[in-house]
C-alpha cells in the first residue's frame, strides 16, 4: 500500500513522538523510509539551525529506526519547510507523508498557517498527520 514513506522531522518533541507511528506503518507495509529535515531560511533577527545540528538530529532518528531493523535514507534540505517537504515527496515518489501536527513551523497566525496544514494543501500524495 505505502511503499515509500516520507517522514519530515524537526527538533520538536511531537516530531520525535511521531516516529512511533512511522515505525508501525513502515513495518506493517514493509515500506522504504526517507527521513527529511529542512533547515528553514532564517527570518530577520533569527538564526537558523546549523547543518551540524540537523546532522545530529538525523543520526539520532536513523539510530532509532535502525534499532527496529528499519533501513532509512536521510535527506537535508534548505528552504521553506512545507515547499521542501512537498518537493522531496514528489522527487522520491512518496506514497504518503507522515508528520507531526505541531512543529517549529507554527506561526503567530496559528494552526491554519502551520507547516502541516500547508503540506496537506500542497502535497502530491496523502498526508498522515500524527497528533
Amino acid at each position: 500500500m505505502f511503499k515509500k514513506v516520507l517522514f519530515p522531522i524537526d527538533h520538536t518533541r511531537e516530531s520525535l513522538e511521531a516516529a512511533e507511528t512511522v515505525i508501525r506503518l513502515v513495518q506493517f507495509c514493509n515500506s522504504q523510509l526517507t527521513v527529511l529535515s529542512v533547515v528553514p531560511e532564517p527570518e530577520e533577527g533569527q538564526e537558523a539551525p546549523s547543518f551540524e545540528v540537523i546532522a545530529q538530529l538525523l543520526e539520532k532518528v536513523k539510530s532509532l529506526f535502525s534499532q527496529q531493523g528499519i533501513p532509512v535514507e536521510t535527506l537535508e534540505r534548505k528552504g521553506k519547510p512545507a515547499f521542501a517537504i512537498c518537493d522531496v515527496a514528489d522527487e522520491i515518489g512518496a506514497d504518503v507523508i507522515v508528520m507531526a501536527c505541531r512543529g517549529l513551523g507554527l506561526t503567530e497566525e496559528g494552526a491554519s498557517d502551520s507547516v502541516s496544514n500547508r503540506v496537506i494543501n500542497l502535497a502530491p500524495c496523502p498526508v498522515l498527520v500524527v497528533p
